[in-house]
């Protein structure tokens, strides 16, 4: 009896293991399995044949009919475990590889694609057979979302960082936009929001229907946080052209970082004439050429500053001024009218016929700014004499005259030490001097000069 126990024992052990192992190598070579190594990339095991590595026999004969006569050594991760060390660390794991669920995205004999990730085409397509593609496919597309390389900034399996990000937002960012990181490393001022939600403060990591990948347009999206901007905007009539165009703030601002006041993209002249010095954008005024060759630039211009005058958002008064202003040549003084000029110049210009102080275009005591501004028919603004930007002629006066109409009125004033004397289309020569005051009367009758400015000539 013992002898027949025996030699069961080594016929089992000579014909029924071997067949075990002749079997996991039979069954990618026979008519069943086949197809398992037919792809580019194959798992470890299943190219050294090794087919029990994962698999376990459950009846000595295979197939069975009716059923199945292998089954999985495990279940999930814990079949993976034993050679595929946990991948990634951090909190936040993808649900998938969290619920152990290798191969909800990896095949686990083979694949075309690198990792034996499922699909034949970029990760991307993979990914969305879970997440909406909505998100994605907006009109302007992240470059790494429309090749499909989400795994470009997430970790499949876990990450420390939120949305499975491969480390914190702006280093991922700086990681391929290294000419931001630059500008930002090398400026005295950067935009608040990188510094505190970064990049994505402002922008979608995927896909926007907005430029640059903006979470919202222009400049709704700059009014999210400059609500004074807003408001400002909101009372105005005349906005500057480029808040209404697609690039909006962005067009004057650096939305990352600047060494210049306001996050400007450059100094404010240089940015200003980058439109208003270029004919080919009539009918605004080419003020490069009104700038260029002239001796006498008007105090704000020289230092720089076009917002000395002008709002670079948006005004009640025409060319975006920063305050009151006529829009016309003849415009009699009343109060707050020419609330722009007398920001800057003596706020009693206009005040009083007879003074001082208040100027020193006078005539003796006559004031001939007011003489020529505070007229009821025919007061003159101060373009009828004075350039705003630029001029060859001394206190800002054109040495080609002021524009009337299509007409450039004539203008010689010289400037004495004390007075001087204008020589105008307006009038015929006429001088002033502030301490020895000219007859205007008398000298009418030595037939010498004109009547008074103030009672000459229809301009």
């Amino acid at each position: 009896m013992v002898r027949s126990h025996l030699l069961a024992f080594i016929i089992t052990a000579i014909f029924f293991v071997p067949s075990l192992a002749a079997a996991a190598g039979s069954c990618l070579t026979g008519a069943c399995h086949a197809a398992v190594i037919s792809v580019k990339v194959v798992h470890d095991p299943v190219k050294g044949g090794e087919c029990l590595a994962c698999h376990k026999q459950d009846s000595a004969q295979h197939p069975t009919p009716g059923r199945k006569g292998f089954s999985l050594l495990a279940r999930g991760e814990k079949l993976c475990a034993p050679c595929h060390e946990s991948p990634g660390a951090g909190a936040v794991a993808h649900q998938p590889f969290k619920a152990g669920e290798c191969i909800s995205c990896h095949q686990p004999h083979g694949a075309d694609g690198e990792f034996l990730l499922k699909g034949n085409g970029p990760v991307g397509g993979l990914c969305l057979g879970c997440h909406d593609s909505n998100a994605f496919t907006r009109v302007h597309i992240h470059a790494p979302v429309a090749t499909g390389e989400c795994s470009s900034c997430h970790d499949p399996h876990r990450s420390a960082e939120k949305g499975l990000l491969k480390g914190p937002v702006n280093s991922l960012c700086f990681s391929c936009h290294v000419d931001i990181k630059g500008l930002i490393s090398s400026s005295k001022i950067v935009h608040p929001p990188i510094k505190v939600a970064g990049c994505i403060s402002c922008h979608d990591p995927h896909s926007s229907a907005n430029l640059n990948l903006g979470v919202r347009k222009m400049p709704e999206l700059c009014f999210e946080c400059h609500k004074s901007i807003e408001s400002q905007i909101a009372k105005v009539k005349l906005l500057h052209k480029p808040l209404t165009q697609e690039r909006g703030c962005g067009s004057c601002h650096s939305p990352h970082a600047s060494n210049i006041r306001k996050l400007l993209s450059a100094d404010e002249k240089t940015l200003c004439l980058g439109c208003h010095g270029d004919n080919s954008l009539a009918p605004l005024k080419n003020i490069a050429d009104e700038l260029k060759g002239k001796t006498q630039i008007h105090g704000p211009i020289a230092l720089g500053r076009c917002t000395g005058c002008h709002d670079p958002h948006g005004s009640n008064n025409f060319r975006l001024l920063t305050g009151a202003y006529p829009a016309t040549y003849y415009a009699p003084y009343s109060e707050g009218a020419y609330g722009l000029c007398l920001k800057c110049h003596e706020k009693n210009l206009l005040h009083f016929a007879e003074t001082t102080v208040y100027t020193k275009f006078r005539n003796g005591k006559r004031n001939l700014h007011y003489v020529h501004v505070v007229n009821n028919r025919k007061g003159r603004s101060c373009r009828a004499c004075h350039e705003p930007h630029a001029a060859n002629g001394p206190k800002l006066t054109s040495s080609v005259g002021s524009s009337f109409g299509e007409w450039k009125i004539p203008f010689n004033l010289v400037v004495t030490e004390t007075g001087g004397s204008c020589a105008a289309g307006c009038h015929k020569s006429l001088a002033y001097d502030r301490l020895n005051p000219v007859e205007y009367r008398s000298a009418v009758k030595a037939g010498s000069t004109s009547p008074p400015a103030a009672s000459q000539g229809a301009h």
